[in-house]
């Protein structure tokens, strides 16, 4: 039988392209937009990270999750130093949601709040992002706008805690393939981490429609 690990990763293969792919990431990634976008879509992480980090203390207990909420994945912290490097001191009271990242993270505190399996896919589809593709972001922004190296501005793709994230990205896929789920469960999640992915496209879709490149 194919690993669950495995069976979520080709399965949202897919969706996790399309996301990866979309033009406003192209566009950021491209140097074709400027440090604004950045800081406005590290405001958009904001409020999802906020929606999966205060769910995840009443998980911690959780049969399924329980094994997944490790401290040192957090990133809300880390978020908000970096906000307030963009932004300055009085980055709160000019932080907005987007239509698109208000789904986002109502979703994932709806998930939190009542279903388990699928906080875990959130859960995944955004750590386990960070720690891969999430390097890329990090290293185009300290080239392009000019942040310290792992240093305020890209906090946030930084985990001081975890010193060798390859070990970290295998020792939780192994806890993915022992997840505490049945087959019509683990299916749920499958289509759970779809939807996470969709969210966050969504969340693509509208950034770049409010930092279109000029003709």
């Amino acid at each position: 039988m194919e690993p669950f690990s495995a069976v979520i990763r080709t399965a949202s293969h897919e969706q996790h392209v399309e996301a990866e792919t979309s033009t406003f990431m192209s566009d950021l990634l491209g140097g074709r937009l400027g440090v604004d976008a950045y800081a406005r879509y590290t405001e958009q992480l904001w409020f999802v990270y906020e929606a999966l980090e205060t769910g995840a203390e009443r998980l911690v207990s959780d049969p399924v999750t329980g094994p997944f909420i490790r401290p040192e994945l957090f990133r809300l912290a880390a978020l908000e130093r970096d906000l307030a490097h963009l932004r300055g001191a009085g980055w709160r009271a000019g932080l907005s949601a987007l239509p698109a990242t208000k789904a986002y993270a109502a979703r994932v505190r709806e998930c939190a709040e009542r279903w388990p399996g699928g906080y875990l896919a959130h859960h995944y589809t955004r750590y386990l992002g960070d720690l891969s593709g999430g390097q890329i972001i990090r290293g185009k922004a300290e080239r392009t706008w000019g942040f310290e190296r792992k240093g305020d501005g890209v906090r946030f793709y930084v985990f001081e805690g975890i010193t060798n994230p390859a070990a970290f990205k295998r020792g939780y896929r192994a806890l993915l393939d022992d997840v505490r789920a049945d087959d019509l469960e683990k299916q749920r999640i499958v289509a759970e981490c779809k939807r996470a992915f969709a969210l966050n496209t969504a969340v693509f879709r509208a950034l770049g429609e409010e930092f279109p490149l000029s003709a």
